[in-house]
């Protein structure tokens, strides 16, 4: 297939565009910066410029591929809410040129949209129309787009890692840098998940290939990792304290990460790897941090 990827050049994509070409697919990778532009095409892809804010530079390159893989985001969580919108729009200008062509669109979600009231994992069979979180608008924007006749489905992202990034999990070391102490809230039993880079993007192949309309993924080798164990490992790599603080002083703490750092975000992929026979297999999330370059910042 000739697939047009967005966020080509980023964390995710970057590693999506080898696995996408070594399986035999040709890529068309977006980017809005001449070093993106000759990244990808060092690394074998077609290069496509345009930007998430310019809806018909998506339509454009949607228009002239044969699938879509949506991982494009704007990581600025000062402005969270925004992003989410701006996200929305992107969604629904990449579909605009699929309806009734049955190409797929493969978009990104977060696992937190498929959290239970029962207090067990989130599920892929789960989509929790009163989540809080401000990115279930990327899934609300593709359920009106399958209802438009639009073949679209879901990965829904955890603590994506590395021994460079992992996650949420990057900003809350900065956090640990500026305040000098890692800090978890209360006793730190809240889990998240998580998944390996290799493992994630082996899982966006997987679906894209599967084409399957309205189906969910979970892109998760742990179910769950305690807040304490990630702050232990990360004050291991910084060699900095470790303390807990009342929930109260979380905000005055962590600032914009006060909205993530107590929730228990635990998910399973069960679903997942019984439908696509996908199995993780790459390193754990602390082994990662373990190695993490704590000396180095990532681009």
């Amino acid at each position: 297939m000739r697939i047009f990827l967005t966020g080509a050049t980023g964390f995710i994509g970057s590693a999506l565009v080898p696995e996408l070409l070594q399986a035999g697919h040709e890529v068309i990778g977006m980017t809005r910066s001449d070093d993106g532009a000759n990244a990808l095409a060092a690394a074998g892809a077609e290069v496509h410029r345009g930007t998430l804010e310019d809806t018909e530079s998506l339509r454009r390159g949607a228009a002239n591929a044969d699938a879509v893989i949506h991982v494009a985001f704007d990581h600025d969580f000062s402005r969270f809410a925004e992003n989410c919108e701006k996200d929305k729009r992107a969604i629904a200008a990449l579909g605009s040129v699929l309806k009734g062509s049955g190409r797929p669109l493969l978009i990104t979600s977060g696992t937190g949209m498929g959290s239970r009231d029962d207090g067990k994992p989130a599920s892929e069979d789960v989509f929790n129309l009163k989540h809080p979180n401000p990115r279930i608008a990327s899934e609300l924007a593709g359920n009106t787009l399958l209802d438009e006749g639009v073949n679209v489905s879901v990965v829904r992202l955890p603590q994506v890692h590395n021994p460079y990034r992992q996650g949420l999990i990057t900003p809350l070391i900065q956090v640990s840098r500026e305040k000098g102490v890692c800090a978890y809230v209360g006793d730190g039993k809240n889990r998240w998940a998580a998944g390996h880079l290799s493992d994630v993007v082996r899982l966006y192949r997987l679906a894209i290939e599967k084409a399957e309309a309205g189906a969910r993924y979970h892109a998760v080798g742990e179910e769950g990792v305690s807040a304490r164990d990630i702050v232990t490992s990360v004050a291991r790599g910084l060699n900095l304290p470790v303390v807990s603080i009342p929930r109260e002083e979380a905000q005055a703490h962590f600032g914009w990460m006060a909205m993530f750092v107590t929730i228990d975000m635990p998910a399973s992929s069960a679903l997942t790897q019984a439908r696509l026979g996908w199995r993780p297999e790459g390193p754990t999330l602390i082994s990662d941090l373990d190695q993490a370059r704590y000396l180095e910042v990532p681009a």
